[in-house]
């Protein structure tokens, strides 16, 4: 279908599988707020012009705000037409599957115009407002969980990996999340999504598991906050009254992979955040991991700190009631994994 005509709008479920490039029309705010994940962010406005046109349409009207909007995109349509031709080339489809916040004028728009270029154009019903509701009523699916547990140090993303090339459901919550959870926990890696997009990445792993027809998921134990990212409530509900499998291994095999995973990182960040926990640490662990750190004595900054983690680790622990252990010290990932499924079977 192309040329002047009315654009097909579809449930979410059946936009999910249409084929085409999920544009996301909203403004940059919005869409860093929260948007479905994998979509190209086209915004018809940018954040002023948005904040303009909602002015517009309260003290003027409908009418008004269209006028506005037409006045200000209307210098840029030929770039908007470079844009779209751009995106399509990058895969096999001409196709454009497009939404907003409520699959409204923004969208039809967009979807309308690109029908006069000679492209295929689809609505989301509901727009961004339908796919944010899917989003949360994920969560309240009860879901086949499996926890992998253990002290800082034991290796458990690299067995989350082993598992997931094993084609085990798994979903990396701090991978995710862009943050390990304690105060080191955001060194190295990239901005960290917002709570909302964290949602909604989430969203889609559980879903995943879903159409694969996993009878369990695989996920590491965590605390409910990951940095600034949330573990939805019900979901983390789920978590502690799943069973969890604790991973042991020696200590001196645990600063080996903390060495290996924190020296190459910046000693300046690193003293940050040891200082960020000095109060729990007091002042004697604290003077010993900074010295160590600087001097770049990796063993033994690891030492200064790894009793009070063990010590939180613990206490945490004690709160939990389905758990069972497995002492993997010695085991590269993947016998590690190996061993873990075939253990975890057992009980």
């Amino acid at each position: 279908m192309s040329g002047i005509g009315l654009i097909s709008s579809y449930s979410l479920n059946t936009f999910r599988n249409l084929d085409g490039v999920l544009i996301d029309v909203r403004s940059p705010k919005e869409y860093l707020q929260g948007h479905w994940p994998g979509a190209k962010n086209l915004p018809l406005f940018n954040n002023e012009e948005r904040a303009l046109i909602g002015t517009a349409y309260k003290k003027n009207g409908k009418g008004k705000a269209v006028l506005l909007g037409l006045k200000i995109i209307t210098p840029r349509l030929k770039e908007l037409k470079e844009i779209l031709q751009r995106e399509t080339t990058k895969t096999s489809s001409k196709n454009l599957k497009i939404y907003c916040w409520r699959g409204g004028l923004r969208s039809a728009s967009v979807a309308q115009f690109a029908n006069l270029l000679g492209f295929k154009t689809v609505l989301l019903n509901g727009g961004y407002k339908a796919y944010r509701k899917w989003s949360l009523d994920q969560f309240e699916k009860k879901w086949p969980l499996r926890l992998i547990g253990g002290k800082t140090g034991t290796g458990k993303t690299s067995l989350l990996k082993e598992l997931a090339k094993m084609e085990i459901a798994t979903i990396d919550l701090e991978g995710i999340a862009n943050h390990k959870g304690s105060s080191f926990g955001g060194i190295g890696l990239p901005p960290q999504p917002s709570c909302e997009q964290y949602e909604n990445l989430l969203a889609e792993e559980l879903f995943k598991s879903e159409c694969s027809l996993a009878n369990e998921i695989w996920l590491e134990a965590e605390s409910a906050n990951l940095g600034k990212c949330r573990i939805p409530n019900k979901l983390f509900i789920q978590m502690k009254d799943s069973p969890l499998l604790l991973i042991k291994r020696s200590k001196e095999e645990r600063i080996q992979l903390l060495v290996k995973e924190y020296s190459l990182h910046n000693k300046e960040e690193l003293k940050e955040a040891t200082l960020r926990i000095s109060k729990r640490l007091g002042p004697q662990r604290t003077s010993k991991a900074l010295d160590s750190i600087q001097k770049g004595l990796w063993e033994e900054a690891c030492l200064a700190m790894l009793d009070y983690y063990d010590k939180c680790y613990e206490y945490e622990l004690e709160k939990i009631v389905l758990k069972q252990t497995i002492d993997l010290s010695g085991l590269s990932p993947e016998a590690s994994a190996k061993q873990l499924i075939q253990h975890a079977h057992v009980y």
